[in-house]
């Protein structure tokens, strides 16, 4: 197993990409946390399949746009697990509109949980990594912060953000061996998707080299690289998992 016994925190962990990451982190080795706002039942289901394979699982409610929420967990965390070695910052929405229509309430709650969200687990996280001279911190984005979308300003910007902010700590944290990496994936097979008409799920499968769309756990196993000692080389990184959506 690549992560035994690490201890390890999933923003969003009760639904889509972030249960299945962790859940992988878990049947790699870890320890994990995950957070929720909203959806409590979820969030226990998946604790009690992490805790089903001999690991332990903790659930907190958190609302990741929360400074003092977010301090609080990370505390939490680290008091209950003894430790903590790896940070992946998933949770995210969109509340989607034209930039002409688009409302102040759309714009700021999407960056307020996006992008401010990942800056406020990081902060927490970042001195308890630099004082153990060790850490892996993934930051979930998307190919739509590389590219942009129509319809998609606030989302995009926020995915953007996401990217510099990653090259940027990979920078302050390196010294302190501290990896810090991103994942972009395209379109994905999750809950939100069955929000999306069929002609647009049509259009992103035909805009991969697979005519197919993603698996949660596509995106889980480069995760579970990325936090991995098989990574310890590979910082400030973008991986797109994509199926070629991007090119």
């Amino acid at each position: 197993m690549e992560l035994e016994g690490k201890n390890a925190i999933v923003t969003g962990g009760s639904l889509g990409i972030g249960t299945a990451i962790a859940l992988k982190l878990a049947e790699e080795g870890a320890n994990v946390a995950i957070n929720y706002r909203k959806h409590d039942e979820e969030a226990k289901a998946v604790v009690a399949e992490i805790e089903k394979m001999g690991r332990k699982g903790l659930v907190v409610q958190a609302d990741v746009s929360s400074f003092e929420d977010a301090q609080n967990m990370i505390e939490k965390v680290v008091k209950e697990f003894d430790g903590l070695d790896i940070l992946v910052c998933n949770a995210g929405i969109n509340w989607d509109g034209v930039i002409w229509k688009m409302t102040e309430e759309q714009w700021d709650r999407v960056i307020e949980v996006n992008l401010k969200g990942y800056f406020n687990y990081i902060r927490a996280a970042a001195p308890i990594f630099k004082e153990q001279g060790s850490g892996k911190i993934v930051n979930i984005t998307s190919i739509n912060g590389l590219r942009g979308k129509f319809g998609q300003t606030n989302y995009s910007a926020s995915k953007g953000g996401i990217i510099a902010l990653t090259k940027a700590l990979a920078k302050e944290l390196g010294r302190s061996s501290v990896n810090v990496n991103a994942v972009a994936p395209g379109m994905i097979e999750t809950e939100m998707m069955s929000q999306i008409p069929e002609k647009f799920l049509q259009i992103a499968r035909d805009e991969t080299v697979f005519g197919r769309i993603g698996k949660p756990e596509d995106v889980a196993n480069c995760v579970v690289f990325l936090c991995s000692e098989k990574s310890k080389h590979t910082t400030g990184e973008v991986i797109k998992v994509d199926g070629g959506q991007y090119i």
